[in-house]
């Protein structure tokens, strides 16, 4: 009797290890405790504003004097601005591979596939510039007078800049001065929502729609109102953030992670992907939702007259473009930070290849690196043919191209204020730009799904990303991940 029960109990707690293991081990795992995001929000109680109605009754005669006037009480704030790419459009010195000597990288000196270059082009371009009067290569970037304080601080709907960075005529500086507050989507998204020459062009996830979006649209700006500055946080006038257009070294850039816990699903299943998949990857899948954006521009149509202009498809001084609505990003590796190569005035291409402009730094062999969504920018651009140089032309004011329509004239004169040499011979050649897509967050309901990327017709590009095949079908992880 012993016996059978004996039996009987092993039997009962083999039955209930086969029932019970497989629960354990496949039942979808909590993930440790979750931080709480706001934590990490500066909270907007009103009480950082102060009313400058009284505090700068004006009149004012020039933006110069708005900004006198904001130093007084604020007497380090334009010095402080001077320290930043907002004001100087380049970085400090840097050693990179391609090159023997130290060199500087950003707007002031690069160039892209937009509208390729300011140099020559200072009063159209400087536009957004954080200053006033940048209209050629002489700007004094020491004068604190010079820095435009209500640009970032003003009410929009009272103040708007223009020629050289100067403000449009007929702005009430007095009016303006006296609507300082804290920035808002509307100052940032004043410049950023139109870099490229117009709404939408150049970013893919950032352009008007987030002035007031739903939270459909971005959740973070739609469903919480949250502002620029509450990701991008700033302390001295440094803004955080990191432009992949412009950067060659790692820098101080906004994480998902400031406010969410690294591994922040229930599901451990889901947790194990942000190892290799940034989470921009699955929670924006597509940008440009309302207003489209800009995928393609070929230069080498424009000073046409025979093709009917419109703003999306063709304009005169510009040449041909392709706009989309719901964009679907591209899949690359990308550490996050880096740019693997960044073109250079007088870098040699060769014209049969596009020129990669900002190709992420990053690869599956990285461990820090992951994939990430990215709109690329693909744009026919001017080339020296004996050279193999990418070449920038001047096309603002006298003898440029959007006054003269004349390529040999616009590009020998871009050639000489550049200081590139130019044959005379020319031709346009296609290039690619990367912008990461980090705004336009969906909603968690929203995000990808397995199948979308995982089976067939699915979204990645396995094998160009350096796996085998679907890691589905072959069972995970590269060793060296």
């Amino acid at each position: 009797m012993k016996k059978h029960n004996a039996i009987w109990l092993v039997g009962l707690l083999l039955t209930l290890a086969v029932i019970i293991v497989p629960i354990v081990f496949f039942w979808p795992r909590e993930a440790r405790a979750v931080d709480d995001p706001w934590e990490h929000v500066p909270e907007h109680t009103g009480a950082e504003h102060t009313d400058h109605t009284p505090l700068l009754p004006g009149p004012y005669e020039s933006p110069q004097e708005v900004t006198h006037a904001c130093l007084e009480c604020h007497p380090d704030s334009a010095a402080e601005v001077m320290q930043t790419t907002h004001w100087t459009w380049e970085s400090e010195p840097v050693q990179v591979p391609w090159r023997e000597t130290p060199v500087t990288v950003g707007k002031k000196t690069q160039g892209n596939n937009f509208c390729i270059g300011i140099q020559g082009n200072w009063p159209k371009c400087t536009t957004c510039h954080v200053g006033y009067g940048w209209e050629d290569a002489n700007f004094d970037f020491s004068n604190p007078d010079n820095v435009d304080c209500l640009a970032c601080h003003a009410d929009m709907n009272l103040y708007a800049k223009g020629y050289a960075g100067n403000p449009v005529d007929g702005v009430d500086l007095a009016a303006a001065a006296q609507s300082v507050h804290m920035p808002t989507r509307d100052n940032c998204g004043k410049c950023h929502f139109n870099g490229g020459g117009g709404n939408g062009v150049k970013h893919g996830d950032l352009d008007e729609s987030l002035y007031f979006p739903s939270a459909n649209l971005d959740v973070h700006m739609g469903r919480y109102d949250l502002q620029c500055t509450d990701c991008h946080k700033t302390e001295h006038h440094q803004i955080k953030g990191h432009a992949l257009s412009f950067a060659v070294e790692p820098g101080d850039q906004v994480q998902c992670t400031d406010c969410h816990a690294k591994k922040p699903h229930a599901d451990e299943r889901i947790n194990d992907h942000v190892d290799t998949v940034a989470c921009q990857t699955c929670h924006i899948p597509a940008t440009a939702l309302k207003d489209p954006t800009k995928t393609n521009w070929d230069w080498s149509t424009a000073g046409r007259d025979d093709i009917p202009e419109d703003h999306f498809t063709y304009l005169k001084i510009k040449g041909s473009f392709i706009y989309q609505k719901n964009y679907r990003p591209e899949y690359y590796w990308w550490n996050g930070q880096t740019v693997a190569y960044r073109y250079l005035w007088g870098d040699e291409i060769d014209p049969s290849k596009p020129v990669l402009f900002n190709p992420p730094a990053g690869s599956i062999q990285d461990p820090q690196s992951k994939i990430w969504p990215f709109k690329i920018h693909r744009s026919n651009v001017p080339y020296d043919t004996v050279n193999n140089i990418l070449l920038q032309p001047k096309t603002v004011g006298e003898g440029g191209f959007w006054v003269e329509f004349d390529w040999q004239k616009a590009l020998t004169l871009g050639s000489e204020i550049v200081g590139l040499p130019y044959s005379g011979q020319y031709d346009f050649t296609e290039s690619w730009f990367f912008y990461p897509q980090t705004h336009m967050v969906q909603p968690k309901e929203n995000a990808l799904q397995c199948t979308e990327c995982h089976g067939e017709n699915g979204r990645l590009d396995w094998q160009a990303l350096g796996y085998p095949g679907d890691p589905m079908e072959w069972g995970g992880r590269m060793e060296n991940r």
